[in-house]
């Protein structure tokens, strides 16, 4: 990997500091509440009043003494996901004030910022590496990367069989119920889509390989009319956001802008223009401030109201145990709250399945420990590799972390294959050449 310049290193220098973290940490806080409030115009779900503005305020601002942890902790997959978290954490207690929801608001609250504690403890200190028992060559380690192509070629082709379509993505909604693949065909396509690729894409990048990465896009985009998802038509441009991010800021200031930038993007460009979530500025921040990081904390919210008065899972919701246990829930929990709710196949994070869904809210802040302990095998895995490295292969996960449950992440996305793949990955690939 080359130098950056001076001007850049300067900036990367500048905005690593534990003041200026600090800084940008509360100030995407405080951004984040008012994204908020002006998604509340929109979304007849999450409210806002001026009369309770002021509990709101002080609850966010009690919650931003925890994000300080941002500031002093050093780099790692634990630090990207836990940012991401602490969003959705925080964008749930504001919401949590104005809840027209009936079910124990403060007890909520308080579960889920502990959660939120417990849960960063282990992803953000953890970080002793495991003993390296494996590890790849060079050259095995590009024998790998070539596999990898070729596994996503032939998983590609062979999910065009089942469904190939060329929509626009306003479209996808009258088409995507309708998908079924064979169960292998849809764990390859979730590894694939999510894990292997990327990491290919970053691999190929770092190492001047440019002509591979722009192929591995392009195989990354071919998803998109196999799957009909947002998240495979923009998942190149996300990469790619997130190579020219890290290229200016270090790691930690990357991290943190990976989802400031476009929320303040999407705020001004509303507030300037005043449009209609129809207009294209409109769209953005549909797409950005209410999809990306409004929805999973409302999630969370949706999930207290319906297990206020229904049992917990104990953790049947997971596919693998339903078999085995028995369950009040015959289908998905999606399909459960889009039947309720009537707001489509709502999926949600550990904090909501893996924590309140399953165990209740007393619990709940238990199994979110726990999990936090699981995702601290990402750290001691990826211990050794450049920052810049482990922020861009481990890019999309944050985002599919925010809106599934941790089992459904780890199997399904193949989030155990990434930890396996930075575990085999040779440390002196990416050092500096002479």
């Amino acid at each position: 990997m080359s130098a950056p310049s001076g001007i850049i290193r300067d900036l990367r220098s500048q905005l690593d500091q534990p003041l200026e973290l600090a800084i940008l940490v509360l100030l995407h806080s405080a951004v984040t509440c008012v994204s908020l409030m002006k998604v509340a115009t929109f979304q007849f779900y999450i409210h806002f009043s001026s009369d309770r503005a002021w509990i709101a305020v002080a609850v966010a601002v009690a919650l931003s003494i925890v994000s300080l942890l941002f500031a002093v902790a050093r780099f790692s997959f634990g630090y990207f996901v836990g940012f991401y978290f602490y969003t959705m954490i925080l964008g749930f207690l504001w919401i949590d004030v104005f809840s027209d929801y009936n079910y124990p608001r403060l007890l909520a609250g308080l579960s889920a910022a502990l959660s939120l504690v417990l849960l960063l403890l282990p992803v953000l200190f953890i970080r002793t590496p495991f003993r390296r028992i494996v590890a790849l060559s060079p050259a095995g380690f590009g024998h790998l990367l070539t596999l990898i192509l070729a596994v996503s070629i032939a998983t590609i082709a062979i999910a065009s069989t089942y469904s190939f379509r060329l929509i626009s993505i306003a479209n996808i909604y009258d088409y995507r119920d309708s998908l079924e693949f064979p169960g292998v065909v849809r764990y390859l396509i979730g590894w694939v889509s999510s894990t292997l690729l990327p990491f290919a894409f970053v691999c190929h990048w770092l190492l001047g390989q440019r002509l591979r990465a722009v192929l591995v896009l392009i195989l990354l985009l071919l998803f998109y009319p196999i799957t009909l998802t947002k998240f495979a038509f923009f998942t190149p441009a996300w990469l790619i956001g997130l190579a020219v991010l890290s290229r200016l800021l270090e790691a930690r200031a990357a991290a943190i802008a990976s989802i400031f930038v476009p929320m303040l993007v999407g705020l001004v460009v509303l507030a300037l223009t005043g449009a209609s979530l129809s207009s294209i500025p409109g769209r953005y921040f549909d797409l950005v401030n209410i999809r990306m990081i409004a929805t999973p904390s409302s999630a969370l919210d949706i999930y207290n109201h319906f297990f206020e008065n229904r049992p917990p899972t104990w953790f049947c919701h997971i596919s693998v145990l339903k078999p085995l246990m028995h369950c009040p829930y015959k289908e998905p929990l999606s399909v459960v709250m889009q039947n309720t709710y009537d707001l489509g196949n709502l999926n949600a994070s550990l904090f909501a399945t893996e924590g309140l869904a399953s165990v209740g809210l007393y619990l709940a802040p238990l199994t979110v420990l726990a999990c936090g302990f699981v995702l601290a095998l990402g750290n001691r895995a990826s211990a050794g590799l450049p920052p810049r490295f482990v922020l861009m292969s481990s890019g999309v996960l944050p985002h599919i972390l925010l809106n599934v449950p941790l089992s459904v992440a780890m199997l399904t996305h193949g989030t155990f294959l990434l930890f396996l793949l930075w575990y085999v990955t040779p440390r002196s690939l990416f050092e500096p050449r002479p």
